[in-house]
């Protein structure tokens, strides 16, 4: 289980991979086959990275993989649902057998 608050993915976007590559979210977006809405949306932590956006991460960056960048946004998704109080639900009771 995680323990500490991990980055949404987008924020890797937004801090590392755009400046790296000295484009905006206009011309990410583009070339991701996207609007630039959308990516903006990912890219301020509004919105998650999709399975679509996912594997159009990996092909335009030649990874890190889709699987990588679903389970950034699964961790992250996950540690923030943690913070909200359980849910009130009671274990299933199985059957016993005879």
């Amino acid at each position: 289980m995680t323990t500490f608050n991990p980055l949404h993915p987008g924020s890797i976007l937004k801090e590392d991979v755009l400046p790296d590559l000295g484009i905006g979210v206009t011309e990410a977006a583009a070339q991701l086959g996207v609007s630039r809405v959308a990516l903006s949306r990912v890219v301020n932590g509004r919105a998650a990275v999709s399975a679509d956006m996912a594997i159009r991460l990996e092909a335009w960056l030649n990874g890190p993989t889709a699987e990588t960048w679903g389970r950034m946004q699964a961790e992250y998704d996950l540690w923030q649902a943690r913070q909200k109080p359980k849910p009130n639900v009671s274990p299933i009771e199985r059957p016993h057998a005879a």
